[in-house]
């Protein structure tokens, strides 16, 4: 489905509305009450693919694997992607997961900032393994883990994205 010009504009005046009406302005703004995001937790269909993947390709080293407290016999595994934050996998053997989907409130991707030496790093592993991205903006590369998950990674510093400030 394509959104016609009088959609996209409608949708342009409503992100302005919310702006103006929820977003306080940087000066103001409160502290959050969080520290940070502890993990984000995703599936794996293979342990060892994954692993293979996340800390062979992209750099990530593996932290932790022990068993998931949810589900016995199910493995929980842990990558560092700096600053105290961490990707985590769970693999469900014996339930039939159909491949990735975008849902409502689902994974549409996740996003690591990588500082740029590392960033070309990436690219270049990417392309050694034949791992296919698409690059945008000259700082986001966007892929796919072995599971269909959609992963960017972009080269903006934390709490910047395209030379705004997101945070």
């Amino acid at each position: 489905m394509t959104l016609s010009g009088t959609q996209v504009g409608e949708l342009a005046a409503a992100r302005d509305r919310l702006r103006t009406e929820l977003m306080v302005a940087r000066a103001d703004r409160p502290a959050s009450t969080a520290r940070g995001i502890h993990h984000t937790a995703l599936l794996s269909g293979d342990v060892r693919r994954t692993v293979e993947f996340y800390q062979g390709v992209l750099g990530f080293p593996l932290t932790e694997v022990l068993e998931n407290r949810d589900y016995p016999g199910s493995t929980h595994f842990f990558f560092d992607v700096g600053n105290g934050n961490a990707i985590a996998f769970f693999d469900l053997p014996g339930l039939d997961l159909g491949p990735y989907a975008e849902v409502l409130g689902g994974l549409h991707h996740l996003a690591v900032s990588l500082e740029p030496e590392q960033w070309h790093a990436a690219r270049a592993r990417l392309d050694a393994g034949g791992v296919p991205y698409l690059e945008e903006s000259g700082t986001s590369l966007y892929l796919t883990d072995p599971d269909g998950a959609r992963i960017e990674l972009i080269a903006d510093p934390l709490g910047e994205m395209y030379g705004e400030k997101v945070t």
